[in-house]
């Protein structure tokens, strides 16, 4: 075929006169070889910017990441003096932001555990039931173990999020959070 033959440009794919065309098609003439003509070139160049494209992307999903772990390095914070909470008993504080609900266990004499106080399922709060050993959801009767925030049964899959502990000179400090098993 003769690209430079204004007479081939004009043909319809089914290779009719245009006298035997639908009348739509008279209204509607495409240049259908000149249409659909892409060159070597042009393919390597649109396939070259869209490798780009999702080099960039996937470049900027990182450095947001990382930025996020780097500002986001939650800071000690007193949660409470030890005789504040009896065994067996709980307190709800903060971390590591305001709003971010956390649950403090006290299991024995000289063991805490605290998790995030959000179901996993759908964010329901978790009530912490240290006789049993277990957190208990409500909403959809979720259970998690009281020492890994494992889940037990019910819909939750992945287990509580953690909180990092460490006491010293009688107080309980939140030094970290975590997912899952510490």
């Amino acid at each position: 075929m003769n690209r430079d033959d204004p007479e081939q440009l004009t043909i319809t794919p089914d290779g009719r006169p245009t006298e035997e065309q639908p009348r739509w098609r008279q209204d509607f003439p495409i240049d259908w070889p000149q249409d659909e003509y892409r060159s070597r070139r042009d393919f390597a160049k649109l396939l070259g910017l869209t490798s780009l494209a999702f080099v960039v992307g996937q470049a900027w999903i990182v450095i947001l990441s990382l930025l996020r772990k780097t500002r986001d390095r939650p800071q000690v914070r007193e949660v409470a003096a030890v005789d504040e909470v009896p065994v067996g008993g709980s307190k709800l504080f903060n971390y590591p932001r305001q709003g971010d609900l956390c649950v403090l266990v006290r299991v024995s004499a000289d063991e805490f555990v605290a998790y995030g106080q959000r179901c996993t399922h759908l964010s329901c709060p978790v009530i912490p039931r240290p006789d049993l050993g277990r957190f208990y959801c409500p909403c959809h009767e979720g259970w998690f173990d009281l020492f890994t925030g494992q889940p037990l049964a019910g819909p939750p899959r992945r287990p509580l999020p953690y909180v990092a502990l460490q006491v010293r000179d009688g107080r309980v400090y939140a030094i970290g959070v975590g997912e899952g098993v510490v």
